[in-house]
């Protein structure tokens, strides 16, 4: 099988825990890259949380944002896809979170507003590197679409969330912790599974010609969507036992290592 398309997580996964991309890596990607191969990055990341990495590939590859709600083009900016969550579905996620008492913070238009500033923004401006806008009326953000919205809370309390909130929400949203302190929200015409599956149209890819490769639970859909899903080695259980391999850890250069065993031995 000759894979054409490679999605690729970025923490956890393409950096290692200094949050660095290693020579190795990036060689590794531009090599393929310049040989034919779609490589895309697949965060939940907004395109500003990528523009560093975006520099130093220094490639014109679509990045998967928002764990699928946009797909963008990294140096033209050219939107290629987007699901917004619906007025009453947002409503109804913030709602949830003012019930539980949550740090809600909301992406529009890839701007980040906020009802309060507090630590947890703070740390979230420094993590996403937007300046958060403080807003008394969510009302306005809803009416225009809503792209994501995140709640930030204690471990313990987000573990809590999942088992619970999907009683409360409509089936038409998508949610799952990309951190253990962060719990996203997106359309449920959004995630990384069907970004790549509007890549494959885009570019006229199989799906069994694709490779996913991811460390988090934000990664299971299009680690089981492609036609060969990779797990890190630092992966939890529950993300290896649905991939298809499991490569090395992003301590390692397990991206690396996956081009190296799956596209350059082809």
């Amino acid at each position: 099988m000759a894979y054409k398309l490679m999605a690729v997580d970025i923490d956890g996964t393409l950096l290692n825990d200094r949050g660095e991309l290693t020579e190795n890596t990036k060689n590794a990607i531009k090599q393929w890259v310049d040989k034919g191969l779609i490589f895309t990055i697949a965060s939940g990341r907004p395109i500003q949380g990528i523009e560093k990495l975006n520099r130093t590939l220094n490639l014109d590859v679509p990045f998967i944002t928002y764990n699928g709600a946009m797909v963008v083009m990294g140096k033209s900016g050219k939107v290629l896809y987007e699901q917004k969550l619906s007025r009453n579905d947002s409503r109804d996620v913030i709602s949830l979170g003012e019930k539980y008492n949550v740090t809600i913070m909301i992406w529009n238009d890839n701007k980040l507003y906020v009802p309060q500033i507090n630590e947890r923004v703070e740390n979230y401006k420094m993590i996403s590197g937007v300046e958060p806008i403080l807003i008394d009326n969510l009302e306005k953000i809803i009416e225009k679409g809503v792209t994501k919205i995140l709640w930030y809370d204690e471990v313990e309390k987000i573990a809590q969330y999942q088992k619970e909130i999907g009683s409360f929400l409509s089936e038409n949203v998508n949610f799952h912790p990309s951190r253990p302190y962060f719990m996203e929200f997106v359309d449920k015409n959004a995630s990384k599974a069907i970004a790549m599956e509007k890549l494959g149209q885009f570019y006229g890819i199989k799906q069994s010609e694709m490779i996913a490769v991811g460390d988090g639970f934000n990664d299971l859909s299009m680690i089981e969507y492609a036609g060969l899903g990779v797990a890190m080695a630092n992966s939890p259980r529950e993300v290896k036992e649905k991939a298809d391999y499991i490569t090395l850890s992003n301590e390692e250069d397990g991206v690396a290592h996956v081009i190296f065993e799956f596209i350059s031995k082809k």
